[in-house]
């Protein structure tokens, strides 16, 4: 009979599709938990300390709030967060971009090596980059004493001058991240048809209208991912502002970003509805920017 043959199929198809759905949800299952374990569950809790009293009992309302936005600290915090990413981001894409383009560029053995060049600095990650950019900014020990020397720096104190923060901490992110970025955008240069870069050259199309009418359009998801995740790191800059006020004893604010003033509400002033009320306020600021360059760039998107 005719309807035989063409159920079969469609039972099979079915089968592989719910055994491919049960293998989703295996796969997503433990994402799903560390998501629930150090995302959603500290969020939760953060949300409920805001809305507790100074003293830690009772409901407070949203006085924890008023606290951190009449902070005569905390605009400042923000403004400093804004010039980082202000020298960062730029430096970040174009570098990066730039780099991966480059190496998408070339066809030879020595892509291999210079992927594993770019992503050493990366593997100095956390304290062991900030450490090397501390020796390195220390005019009595710098290998570039004489460049310090010529521009009139004689002190950390004075490398580290609050006016020069946002290009010092712009470099330390770049070369601490960069490697990686650089490999995850040379990746997606990777997944584009040679079909789509032939077809271009055989209708003429120079290196530079190849780059910008079809490799720069397709990494587009990419680069938006790149913004993302660097804002969402941008905004949780801790370290490296707390160790380089310590180590120039005070030459830097200890709340120079949001999230040292956050600590300065938890540790220093017990105060920690406050804490929790800047912390939710960063984490709906990172919300609000994903969810704009996600709907505007198409990241994630199945086409």
């Amino acid at each position: 009979m005719p309807a035989g043959p063409t159920k079969r199929p469609r039972r099979k198809a079915a089968v592989i599709s719910g055994r491919q759905g049960r293998g989703g949800l295996v796969l997503l299952a433990p994402y799903v938990l560390l998501l629930l374990v150090v995302g959603i569950v500290p969020a939760g809790y953060a949300i409920y300390q805001s809305f507790l009293a100074r003293s830690g009992s009772g409901f407070g309302g949203i006085s924890a709030y008023h606290d951190v936005v009449t902070e005569f600290q905390f605009v400042g915090s923000l403004e400093n967060i804004g010039l980082v990413m202000a020298v960062w981001l730029p430096f970040m894409i174009i570098g990066v971009v730039g780099l991966a383009l480059l190496l998408h560029g070339r066809r030879s053995r020595l892509v291999g090596g210079l992927r594993f060049i770019y992503y050493l600095p990366g593997a100095l990650a956390g304290m062991g980059n900030f450490v090397l950019w501390l020796f390195l900014l220390d005019p009595v020990d710098s290998p570039i004493r004489p460049l310090l020397s010529w521009l009139g720096y004689t002190t950390l104190d004075q490398t580290a001058e609050p006016a020069h923060l946002p290009v010092i901490f712009a470099l330390m992110l770049f070369f601490q991240g960069a490697g990686t970025w650089i490999l995850i955008i040379y990746g997606g240069l990777n997944g584009i048809s040679d079909e789509v870069q032939e077809a271009a050259i055989v209708d003429g199309a120079t290196g530079w209208q190849l780059t910008r009418r079809i490799k720069l359009p397709l990494i587009r998801p990419w680069i938006a991912y790149l913004i993302l995740l660097n804002i969402a790191y941008a905004t949780q800059l801790f370290l490296e502002p707390q160790v380089l006020g310590l180590a120039t004893e005070g030459t830097i604010s200890p709340q120079y970003t949001p999230n040292q003033l956050s600590y300065t509400f938890a540790f220093q002033i017990f105060d920690v509805p406050a804490a929790a009320a800047l912390s939710v306020m960063l984490l709906l600021v990172s919300l609000v920017i994903g969810v704009i360059i996600t709907t505007r760039t198409g990241l994630f998107s199945d086409r």
